[in-house]
Order: C-alpha cells, then sequence, then structure tokens
C-alpha cells in the first residue's frame, strides 16, 4: 500500500524548513533508509529518508516549497522503478524493430537499384539506437529531478546532453548552470550559423559555432544560482536564491540591533605570555592529549572567569525580568559557505583546556559536514568569535540573541608597545566586547574586559580563575 513520506519533527523551536533537492524523481525505485529530499531549515540541513520499499509515485513539494512539520511531502507506492520499465519498453522496441530491419535488408539485396533509396545502414541503426537511448536517459533526463529538468528548460538547455555528477550518474542544478554557464562564456559576440549537418550543442541564437575553438570550463555555480542572459554591453548578472539558514540569519541579525541597546567598547592583549606558554608545552600537550593546544581554550576560560566576577554579561532578557545564568555553555562561531553556526561547548567552567580544544575542533569540524545536531546549536549563556583567522584586526561583533554578550577575538600583530619606559615589540591582539546596554552598564563592560585581558596576559591564572 502506499506510503506516505511527511515532514519529521525539525527539533526545538523550528517549525518550518524549505524543500532542498530531491534526490528521486516521480517513477524511480527507492529502498528502505534511502535519502528521498533534503530540507533546509534555519539552523541544520535534514536528509528525509524512504521508510519502505517501492517506488516514488508522487511528490507533492517542490524544491524551494516552504513546509511544516507533519506536511506531506511524496508518497511511495508498490511497483517496479523507472529504470525496469524503460529497460523493458526499450527491449519491446527493439525486438519490434529488429524483423523491419531484417526485410529492408533483404530486399535491398534483392533489388541494388533501390540500394540508394533505402539504404541498409538505415534500419540497422535503428535497431541498434536502443542502447543509446537507454543510456542518455540515464545519464540525462531520465535521472534528473523535474525542478532540474525546469531549470534545464529554462536555459534551453537539453539535460539529455548533460554528463551528471550527481549520485547514480544524476544530473543537477549545479551540473545544468554550470553547462549553461560554459556556453555562455564560450559564446562568440557575433555567432556564425551552424552548418546544416552539424547541429549546434544549443538550439538558441548565443550557440557557439563548430569552428570556434573551445574555451576553458567555467566554474560550477551555487546550487541557488540563476544566471542571467548577458545584456547587450556584455556586463553578466547573476542571481542567488538565500538559503534558509542564511535567510534566518540576516532576520536575526537585524532583530539584534534593533531590539538591544547594542554597544562595543575595545581592548588590547599582549599574547606573549601564551604564547610563549603554548611553546614550552605544545609537544608534550600534543602527545599527552592528542590535541593541539589552541588559543580558543584560554580565551573559552577566560571567558568564564570573567562571566563568574560579572554574572550580568551570563544572562538574558525575558519580559520585565533578568535571567541570570549560573552555569557557563559557551558558543564557538564557525564559518560556513552557507553561513556562520555557533555550537555550544556546554558546562565550560567544568572541562580541562584539553576537553575544551577537542569539543571545539570536534563541533568544528562536524559544523563544516552539515553533522550537527540542533541540540548543538541551541541554548548558549555567551559567544566568542574569531575574525583574526580570516586576517580583521577590528571588528564590532553582533549579539547572538538572546544572549548579551559577545566576545570578538582578531589578528596577532607585532607592534611595538611601551613597557617599563622603554619601547618593545609584542605580539599584540584587539578584543571587542558587544553588549547589550539595557542590564550592562558601560562600567561593567569595561571591567569584564579588563579581567579577560588580565586572564590572558597571565595565563597560570586561569587554573584558578577559569
Amino acid at each position: 500500500m502506499p506510503v506516505e513520506i511527511r515532514v519529521p519533527p525539525l527539533g526545538e523551536s523550528l517549525v518550518d524548513a524549505v524543500v532542498g533537492q530531491w534526490l528521486k524523481s516521480e517513477g524511480d525505485s527507492v529502498s528502505r533508509g534511502e535519502t528521498l529530499v533534503e530540507l533546509e531549515t534555519d539552523k541544520v540541513n535534514l536528509d528525509v529518508a524512504a521508510t519502505d520499499d517501492g517506488v516514488l509515485s508522487r511528490i507533492e513539494k517542490r524544491e524551494g516549497d516552504v513546509v511544516t512539520v507533519g506536511e506531506l511531502l511524496g508518497v511511495v507506492g508498490e511497483g517496479a522503478g523507472v529504470a525496469a520499465s524503460n529497460g523493458a519498453q526499450t527491449s519491446a522496441a527493439a525486438q519490434a524493430a529488429a524483423p523491419e530491419a531484417a526485410a529492408a535488408a533483404t530486399a535491398s539485396l534483392a533489388n541494388p537499384a533501390d540500394t540508394a533509396a533505402v539504404p541498409p545502414a538505415e534500419p540497422v541503426a535503428v535497431a541498434a539506437s536502443a542502447a543509446p537511448a537507454e543510456s542518455a536517459v540515464d545519464a540525462g533526463g531520465g535521472r534528473a529531478a523535474p525542478a532540474v529538468r525546469r531549470l534545464a528548460e529554462e536555459h534551453n538547455v537539453d539535460v539529455n546532453t548533460i554528463p551528471g555528477t550527481g549520485p547514480g550518474g544524476r544530473v543537477t542544478r549545479e551540473d545544468v548552470l554550470a553547462y549553461a554557464a560554459r556556453q555562455l562564456s564560450s559564446a562568440p559576440p557575433t555567432p556564425a550559423p551552424a552548418p546544416a549537418a552539424v547541429p549546434a550543442p544549443l538550439p538558441t541564437p548565443v550557440a557557439a559555432s563548430p569552428t570556434t575553438a573551445p574555451t576553458p570550463a567555467a566554474a560550477p555555480l551555487s546550487p541557488q544560482s540563476s544566471v542571467l542572459s548577458p545584456p547587450s554591453d556584455g556586463r553578466r548578472e547573476e542571481r542567488i536564491r538565500m538559503n534558509r539558514r542564511r535567510q534566518t540569519i540576516a532576520a536575526r541579525l537585524v532583530e539584534a540591533q534593533h531590539t538591544a541597546a547594542m554597544l562595543t567598547t575595545f581592548n588590547e592583549i599582549d599574547m606573549t605570555a601564551v604564547m610563549d606558554l603554548r611553546k614550552a608545552r605544545k609537544e608534550a600537550f600534543q602527545e599527552r592529549h592528542g590535541v593541539g593546544l589552541g588559543f580558543m581554550s584560554f580565551f573559552t576560560k577566560a571567558v568564564v572567569g570573567a562571566l563568574k566576577a560579572f554574572p550580568k554579561l551570563n544572562a538574558e532578557i525575558q519580559g520585565d525580568e533578568i535571567v541570570l545564568k549560573h552555569y557557563y555553555d559557551i558558543g564557538i562561531a564557525v564559518g560556513l559557505e552557507e553561513g556562520l553556526v555557533v555550537p555550544v561547548v556546554r558546562d565550560a567552567d567544568r572541562k580541562t583546556f584539553a576537553e575544551i580544544e577537542k569539543e571545539i575542533i570536534d563541533l568544528a569540524t562536524r559544523a563544516r559536514e552539515n553533522k550537527l545536531a540542533l541540540t548543538e546549536l541551541l541554548g548558549g549563556t555567551f559567544s566568542i568569535t574569531n575574525g583574526g583567522i580570516f586576517g580583521s584586526l577590528m571588528s564590532t561583533p553582533i549579539l547572538n540573541a538572546p544572549q548579551v554578550g559577545i566576545l570578538g577575538m582578531h589578528a596577532i600583530q607585532q607592534r611595538p608597545v611601551a613597557r617599563n619606559g622603554e619601547v618593545v615589540i609584542r605580539p599584540m591582539m584587539y578584543i571587542a566586547l558587544s553588549y547589550d546596554h539595557r542590564i550592562v552598564d558601560g562600567s561593567e563592560a569595561v571591567r569584564f574586559l579588563v579581567r579577560v585581558k588580565e586572564l590572558v596576559e597571565d595565563p597560570t591564572t586561569l587554573l584558578l580563575e577559569g
């Protein structure tokens, strides 16, 4: 009996999602546990798998549709897939064509004068074309989702001519867009008409002449991109649909600026002591714990120590109340191509340097592989972001609501500073604290940042204060 494929529970605070890419087309065979469609949520992407073997008989929601929990995505029915039925049809066609081919060949041998009118190669070619036709379906249009076929039609591209890079040779959106981009980039300013015997690869006015030298392939475009035809002056434009995560990031950043009285204060840290300690302990730490000793564990511990001294930075506003949190779940910002995510290191005050380093590496790795669970992105009490890894010298980080504080780290630079009446060169880092002035006073924010500075510049105190 038919099995309905519905939107699964998305997790805490998530009520809807956007349909991403269908990995199966209507008529395709599916197996239990095989991924059918991807859903984009505010925080992570989810795979929806088949619960039974069968055939994807109907797709209810297309790419880009907004769906809610429990909503119908498609239906899996019983039967053999489209590949098997296509194979049977092809075999039947070949069997039907074989007698006709033999009869035509016999007639041409009996009457040589008719050879020009009925070439013997023609019927044979018809009978032999069944196998290439089947492989073309598998490699192209028959192995492309309906949304991909529509995209190919929009760009006047024959989807059967595009080599697929998806699972099982499936043609993906990236394949179509990259193919269209290559055709546009290889088109001459004034295209010459194609000879009648050699059809152009694209049935459009901008198709490349067969005599035109091929140009290097253009870089693949984003899965969400849509290529626009170049204007008459040759300037090319591209439209990219914002994915669900980017839309949510944009909305929340604007909301944070509109709802919080956000200010930023700055200071700088002499990183000499930390760098000397890391240099002295680096190899022993690596051998003992199997992980490198990075800067993030020092700053995480320093932030915990400062939060204990200034608890309003570890709070949030709920209505007309301030909720002080006596636990320390520190969010560590990770930059991805799809946007920023902030996985949380739980109970950072109870973890050792090695445990913090291992957890940060694990969270960052799984974030880049899109394998984080929703629970790992929720509930942080304070956040740290490190723009220094991208070369940022100074910035004003935006609050990760409903948190009321975020620390920004920046690049380390060798700079001249005054020490004991002398100018010396030291590795210096600017740090920034953005805070919600509604509950955090300016003096409190400044002293919090000074405390972070003191703890990092004297890292041995982190064993006690952090």
